[in-house]
């Protein structure tokens, strides 16, 4: 009987082992049958009891309370656009939308784009340019489009279709006028340089000044002749544009300037009006260790200081305040506490009154109550890798209105009773829920239902979360995905997936990065366990553990990854001779100082598009956590990988876009140069005009196959 029962249970392993359906790269890059559904460009209507989203074919209208479709505010196939809509806005008073199609990306947010306006009374549809134009958005009064085109700022109107052209000396690579410069635009995440005044009377604008900035030029392949693409790029050390600010007035056809002082070495990386129809000015200096915000009426145009803050490291990300009903108060996020903390700042009395001070970290507002000013945000309050939705009241009492544990994010309607939720976690797709303000599910608009259904066929691999503390104490959060049919005894290699970047999560309760985190399950299926470590440096766990790489980016998160591999090396089904380490960007840094710095501990590494120098990344980011090379020389060259070439004793393998304009090419050629110069092998691709990002038809398909299979033969 006891032999029997043994064989019918080998025969269900056997079973369930075969009827387990495995995961290919053509289902990941090729066939994306993983995929869930989402729901795109959702816009609460003004009543807050309507909300719209964009479908390819309309944008439709929905009610809030029970979630049916109420009708069709535009349906395309009335238009003669000639291609998808992509995007859109409603003006102010939602009489019209403007239509965003034919998208040409420049960077990684800025692009160019057909814009129509259509009024939804005459069914008018206007152009606002014949040519693509950037960052086209109406006046508050709905009556003019403002737009960038050449550099350049133009207006709009709507009615009489005619244009005015504000700025006349946009030049390439010289001047800028109403958008931001490269480094702005990536390190600030701000494009838009140009906001109209409440009234619609006026345009707050900066002007940039590039021509003290180096240029960087970039080899684009195809032709009989390469073309040479060259665009300003400030490396760490290395000159920026200088940045103005100016104010137009619509109505006496007049420009005033904003002088924010005689040092122009300083960043001013948000721009805004208050309720009161004053300019405010975000400022940090050099150093981004000391941030100020100023006021500027339109009557003399002279800032006056209304807050300033000092950091003995740096100043985290800087972001649009949120301005109260009171026209006297705004709400500023803050680390003054040492954790990301909400504010309330008075605009004129310069008090400072905290609105929480918790011992965890805020990550976004979601809405304020104009009326009883309470506060609802997300924040890491049980865990640093969830994210629950929580709100404050004016007497500062603070509750949780999520459920369950993973990560949620709120869109709020205009009046605040409703919100659309998105939530995932480890074994949850995102599901999309309209909830009232107390947290109360109304309706489920998708549960990806059919995704997870389709996912459990796919095996029972998933992320598990966990800590392990390293030799100095300091505990650290990972996820492990495991083999499903693992056997006792046996040991497995481990790849461990790395980012580490200041600030960067990638241990998250959530179903972020889908397609590595399906690649990461094939890898399980094949024989591999996979981890992922967030080390020292990386956020939502205060500003201490986050700031201590100050001034010595890459040592203290190479000596977590090395902790990493020991500690896994040390588990009864971790073969420690074979752990391998893969890692993008900042990653790709990561991972070749691991397979460089932790050679004893690293068999294998895959580093794509990696920094190998901070001399040759840009200064907003790198000086935020390095100061200048100038100054701070040891703790650029004491971790950058091409210094440690000799250490390298396993397999490496080095991936490249010829085109990236965020980190060049030229830290993958030096680096080359350098571990020839050592005489180390290795393996080396490029791909050929792409960008950071490495994508486009087959593109990652191929990236991929390469990596998988480098793995097979290497780990």
């Amino acid at each position: 009987m006891k032999r029997f029962i043994t064989a019918l249970l080998a025969l269900f392993i056997t079973f369930g082992a075969s009827a387990q359906k495995q995961i290919t790269l053509e289902d990941i890059w090729l066939k994306g049958t993983f995929y869930g559904k989402g729901i795109q460009g959702i816009r609460s209507m003004n009543d807050g009891k309507h909300y719209c989203i964009l479908t390819s074919e309309a944008i439709e209208k929905y009610e809030y309370s029970t979630a049916n479709k109420v009708g069709e505010v535009l349906n395309f196939s009335q238009l003669n656009l000639g291609a998808a809509v992509v995007d859109y806005q409603f003006s102010q008073d939602e009489s019209k939308i403007l239509l965003i199609t034919n998208i040409e990306l420049i960077y990684r947010h800025s692009y160019l784009a057909h814009c129509y306006v259509y009024d939804i009374a005459t069914k008018k549809l206007t152009s606002v340019a014949k040519e693509k134009v950037r960052l086209a958005e109406f006046s508050p009064n709905s009556q003019k489009v403002a737009y960038v085109s050449n550099n350049n700022i133009f207006i709009f109107d709507i009615a009489s279709m005619q244009t005015k052209q504000i700025t006349t000396d946009g030049e390439y690579n010289h001047i800028i006028n109403g958008t931001t410069d490269w480094v702005y635009e990536e390190e600030f995440a701000i494009t838009k340089g140009f906001f109209w005044s409440n009234d619609s009377e006026k345009i707050a604008y900066y002007k940039f000044d590039e021509s003290k900035v180096k240029q960087f030029s970039m080899t684009m392949y195809g032709d009989l002749y390469p073309m040479e693409y060259v665009y300003k790029y400030p490396k760490a050390g290395e000159d920026n544009s200088v940045v103005e600010i100016f104010v137009y007035d619509l109505k006496n056809d007049k420009t005033n300037h904003i002088d924010m002082g005689m040092n122009k070495d300083i960043y001013l990386p948000r721009l805004q009006w208050t309720p009161n129809n004053e300019v405010f000015i975000h400022k940090l200096n050099r150093h981004q260790n000391q941030y100020e915000l100023f006021i500027a009426n339109t009557q003399d145009f002279k800032p006056k200081k209304v807050y300033e803050e000092r950091n003995q490291y740096y100043i985290e990300q800087v972001e649009d305040v949120v301005f109260l009903n009171d026209k006297k108060n705004f709400i500023l996020k803050s680390e003054r506490n040492g954790y990301m903390n909400l504010y309330k700042i008075g605009i004129y009395d310069r008090n400072i009154d905290p609105i929480t001070q918790e011992k965890y970290d805020i990550d976004a507002i979601c809405y304020i109550n104009p009326k009883t000013e309470e506060i609802f945000y997300t924040a890491a309050q049980s865990e640093s890798y969830n994210r629950e939705l929580l709100v404050v009241d004016k007497k500062k009492n603070i509750k949780k209105i999520s459920g369950e544990t993973g990560t949620y994010s709120a869109d709020f309607s205009a009046n605040g009773e409703y919100y659309i939720s998105t939530f995932s976690n480890t074994d949850t797709p995102t599901q999309y829920t309209i909830n009232n303000n107390k947290g109360k599910v109304l309706k489920v608009l998708q549960d990806n239902k059919a995704q997870k259904e389709l996912l459990s066929q796919y095996g029972t691999e998933r992320k598990e979360f966990a800590k392990f503390k390293t030799s100095q104490g300091t505990e650290l959060n990972y996820w492990m995905i495991k083999p499903s049919n693992m056997e006792a005894g046996k040991k497995y290699p481990l790849l461990m997936y790395v980012y580490g970047g200041p600030g960067s999560q990638e241990v998250l309760n959530s179903q972020s990065r889908f397609s590595d985190y399906m690649w990461f399950r094939m890898l399980a299926q094949k024989g591999y366990v996979v981890a992922c470590v967030d080390g020292r440096g990386t956020g939502m766990r205060g500003e201490e553990f986050k700031k201590c790489t100050y001034m010595e980016l890459g040592k203290y998160e190479t000596e977590d990854q090395i902790e990493a591999a020991k500690y896994f090396g040390s588990l009864d089904f971790i073969d420690k001779e074979r752990i391998g380490i893969f890692g993008w960007s900042y990653g790709g840094y990561m991972s070749t100082l691991c397979i460089t710095k932790g050679a004893d501990y690293f068999k294998t590494a895959i580093a794509v598009a990696p920094v190998t120098t901070w001399r040759y990344y840009d200064n907003v980011y790198t000086e935020r956590f390095m100061r200048t090379p100038q100054e701070n020389p040891k703790g650029y060259d004491e971790n950058s990988p091409i210094n440690h070439v000799d250490k390298l004793k396993g397999n490496y393998l080095l991936i490249h876009g010829t085109a990236d304009d965020n980190v060049h090419v030229q830290n993958a050629v030096d680096l080359t140069t350098a571990l020839i110069k050592a005489n180390k092998q290795f393996e080396q691709f490029f791909y050929p005009n792409k960008n950071h990002s490495i994508y486009g038809g087959n593109t990652r398909y191929h990236l991929y196959t390469l990596m998988t299979d480098f793995i097979f033969r290497k780990l």
